[in-house]
């Protein structure tokens, strides 16, 4: 859903909702979350958070930390990738604090989607990588930050089950300084296009296995 189409979203009145409520996470600004999750953010991240096309990312089992600060950069315009102002500046526009702490709380606490195996040998070289780094090119394992099983791990996000050819994306966009992201710029800027599509390959293939934010 691009930005021509926030209009009709702006008209059902959830936005302007979340925008006046109170400055905590009341039971009400909980259940528009819900309705927002599941009447809006639904067409494009799927229902609970999980779904099928490799545009959007999985928001399912995300870290709640993580996602209230991509909401926040995302009303903010600080997030300025592309893709971020193309979908999501308009979405996020009106949302209120206490409204991004209960969606990042609702998808948060939803059931990590199912992995998806690809490759064999490709997964095996982005498994070495994301557990050992690359000591050659100075690059730290990706474990560090995003855990051992890619689980997340409070503003580090869940990586686990996300669509390989987003998270591709990503990696392409933070090393060229798209999106800003200075710990991964440095962790990433070495790395080459086939090394980034290994890491994803395997990252896609752990899924549901994986601890759920950190539990």
């Amino acid at each position: 859903m691009r930005v021509h189409a926030i209009v009709g979203v702006l008209a059902t009145g959830i936005f302007v909702c979340a925008a006046a409520g109170a400055q905590e996470v009341t039971p009400d600004v909980q259940q528009a979350a819900a309705r927002l999750a599941a009447t809006t953010c639904s067409t494009c991240h799927g229902t609970d958070g999980r779904n099928t096309s490799p545009a959007f990312p999985n928001l399912a089992a995300q870290t709640a930390p993580y996602l209230e600060a991509q909401l926040q950069a995302f009303r903010d315009q600080t997030r300025a990738d592309p893709d971020a102002q193309a979908y999501m500046w308009g979405m996020a526009a009106q949302l209120s604090d206490p409204m991004i702490k209960a969606i990042a709380a609702h998808y948060s606490a939803k059931g990590a989607a199912a992995g998806v195996p690809g490759d064999a040998k490709l997964m095996a070289r982005g498994k070495l990588i994301f557990q050992q780094g690359v000591v050659e090119q100075g690059i730290p394992p990706c474990a560090t930050c995003h855990g051992d099983q890619a689980q997340g791990n409070g503003a580090f996000p869940r990586l686990a089950g996300q669509h390989a050819p987003y998270l591709l994306k990503q990696m392409l966009v933070i090393q060229n300084a798209l999106r800003a992201a200075p710990v991964m710029h440095g962790v990433i800027k070495q790395l080459s296009r086939d090394q980034m599509l290994a890491v994803a390959s395997y990252l896609a293939s752990i899924g549901a296995s994986a601890r759920q934010n950190g539990r």
